[in-house]
């Protein structure tokens, strides 16, 4: 009974190791909508936060 229960557990393991391309694939992209946003809006993104923080650092 023992060997049947390692047994099955030694299977279920291996069976959830997880999908690391899926998730290397989702880093991946991820990054790269990241780039693309920084590429297309990286000036306006700049003025919002110099705009941030210029009101945090004078006040209202």
């Amino acid at each position: 009974m023992l060997k049947v229960l390692i047994a099955l557990f030694a299977r279920t393991r291996a069976e959830e190791r997880g999908d690391v391309p899926g998730w290397v694939l989702i880093t991946a992209m991820t990054a790269g909508l990241v780039i693309a946003l920084w590429a297309l809006a990286g000036d306006a993104l700049t003025q919002v936060f110099q705009h941030a923080m210029d009101s945090v650092l004078t006040g209202p």
